[in-house]
């Protein structure tokens, strides 16, 4: 992200010694380059708890209490901007972004502890394998509650802070920015 951040920061200092402002290309070819924006970063605790007691035909009960640490990331994937999207004149500009998004959920293995767990005498601890579905089962719940988090909308407000900074360095002094641009149908998810 920084390298690709440089990348812009190097077009506005080129384009800044001149008093117009830049084509509209050049600003999607640079936005494009860049991929994605991560504009917010929350840090959150997942408790995860299971339990398969309810087996008929297994004697015991087995219950598992895993806390982890996640990191999630939101903003703009910029590889999404369609040059039907933008349109300026003079020193105004208008461009519809993509809606932001989850970028990255990361569950870092040394953040993962099992706090608790209970198994009965005749029964197997908890596999590995099982403890890693518990976990991509957290991984859903953290990006399913990131609207409730209001995670979204934060990285909704930073980007349009980051690029109305951005595009006033270029000189534009009129900018709308919308996020309604509808996805590439090859990158929407079911």
């Amino acid at each position: 992200m920084f390298a690709c951040m440089a990348g812009v920061l190097l077009l506005t200092v080129s384009s800044g010694c001149s008093r117009s402002t830049p084509p509209v290309s050049g600003i999607i070819t640079a936005l494009q380059t860049m991929q994605e924006l991560a504009t917010v970063e929350y840090t959150l605790t997942k408790v995860v708890k299971a339990t398969d007691d309810k087996t008929w035909y297994k004697l015991g009960d087995r219950k598992i209490l895993i806390t982890c640490e996640a990191t999630i990331k939101a903003g703009i994937d910029f590889s999404q901007l369609d040059t039907r999207y933008f349109s300026g004149k003079d020193k105004s500009i208008s461009i519809q972004l993509p809606p932001p998004r989850i970028l990255m959920v990361n569950l870092p293995p040394d953040k993962i502890r099992i706090a608790y767990q209970e198994v009965g005498f005749f029964r197997d601890h908890f596999s590995a394998a099982e403890q890693n579905e518990l976990m991509k089962q957290a991984e859903i719940q953290l990006v399913s509650k990131a609207n409730q988090l209001g995670i979204l909308e934060e990285a909704k407000r930073n980007t349009r802070t980051i690029l109305t900074d951005y595009l006033t360095r270029l000189g534009f002094e009129q900018i709308d920015l919308q996020f309604d641009a509808p996805l590439k149908p090859s990158t929407i998810k079911p």
